[in-house]
């Protein structure tokens, strides 16, 4: 349990997706002008992440690792499907932000129309595909350190974006030189945040 608390804690913190690895850019940038349409986003990649991530753990370990389909039978033992990786994550991606924008379209019209051609940008979201990435280059141990990782990156994505709406939306009434206004200042900004999570490295876990 506490391993998993620590696989959780430090995704947010210390691997954040936005200030460690800067994965997530396009959307984080472009919705971060309200704080709350950063947070129906936020939402759905905490959702896709969680839900993507662990789900590519199983396909990785049951189907595409080298010796992974020997549970079904003993002469597919040689068999290695590892080269599919690309293509099975990006499948479970895509299926699962479809399935989230009918149910944001369903239920929440007005978010729907406010994130625009973001939300379905989620399935090319470098940070989502990155979770997938990151699970297989760790090597997790089980489907709950995965789940745990998934989950941890999206919620330190979702309070990357959150944050960074709610310091836009104050700076409107700052003063703020001519030539930074709008992606300039919101670049400084991100800067500055990342080098304060980086604050957060130095926590022994």
């Amino acid at each position: 349990m506490e391993n998993l608390a620590n696989i959780f804690v430090k995704s947010i913190f210390i691997d954040n997706m936005i200030f460690a690895y800067f994965l997530g850019m396009c959307s984080y940038l472009a919705v971060s002008k309200t704080v709350k349409t950063s947070t129906g986003l936020g939402v759905a990649v905490i959702f896709v992440l969680g839900f993507t991530v662990p789900v590519n753990y199983l396909i990785e370990n049951y189907l595409l690792k080298p010796g992974a389909m020997q549970w079904l039978s003993p002469k597919l033992a040689s068999v290695d499907l590892s080269f599919l990786s690309f293509i099975m994550f990006i499948a479970v991606i895509a299926s699962m932000v479809q399935l989230v924008e009918m149910v944001i379209e369903k239920f929440s019209p007005a978010l729907y129309s406010s994130l625009g051609i973001f939300l379905p940008l989620i399935a090319v979201n470098c940070a989502i595909l990155g979770g997938s990435l990151f699970m297989q280059e760790r090597q997790y141990q089980s489907i709950a350190e995965a789940t745990a990782f998934g989950l941890g990156s999206g919620v330190g994505w979702f309070l990357a974006i959150v944050g960074i709406a709610a310091i836009r939306e104050k700076i409107r009434y700052s003063n703020i030189p001519a030539p930074l206004r709008g992606l300039g200042i919101t670049f400084i900004i991100t800067g500055l945040m990342g080098i304060a999570f980086m604050s957060f490295m130095g926590i022994k876990l």
